[in-house]
C-alpha cells in the first residue's frame, strides 16, 4: 500500500530547504523498518497559501503500518518535526 502524509508548515518555519533537509535525512532511514519498501518525498511546487508544504510517500506492506507507526523514524518525526507542522493529512491506498 501507499501511506501518505501531506504536511502544511506552520509560521514557525522561515527556511522551508533547511528543514526539508532534515526531513529527507530523516526520511533516508526507511529500509530500517521491516516491510516498508520505498519512501519518496515530494514538495510542492507552487508557493501559495493555501498549498501544502510536502507529501511524504511511503510504499509498505499493510501489515509494516504497526511497525512503522511504533518505528524510532516515526517517533522523531513526531518529536523532532511536530513543532513545525501547521496541519497534515493521512491518506492510506492500494
Amino acid at each position: 500500500m501507499k501511506h501518505h502524509i501531506i504536511v502544511k508548515f506552520n509560521d514557525k518555519v522561515s527556511d522551508k530547504a533547511a528543514l526539508m533537509s532534515g526531513i529527507e535525512t530523516l526520511f533516508s532511514r526507511w529500509a530500517e523498518v521491516e516491510g516498508v519498501h520505498g519512501c519518496a518525498l515530494i514538495p510542492n511546487c507552487v508557493e501559495r497559501p493555501n498549498r501544502y508544504d510536502l507529501m511524504i510517500v511511503l510504499d509498505m506492506d499493510k501489515e509494516a503500518l504497526p511497525r512503522w507507526d511504533a518505528c524510532e523514524i516515526h517517533h522523531t518525526w513526531k518529536d523532532d518535526f511536530g513543532v513545525y507542522v501547521g496541519s497534515k493529512a493521512i491518506f492510506d491506498c492500494e
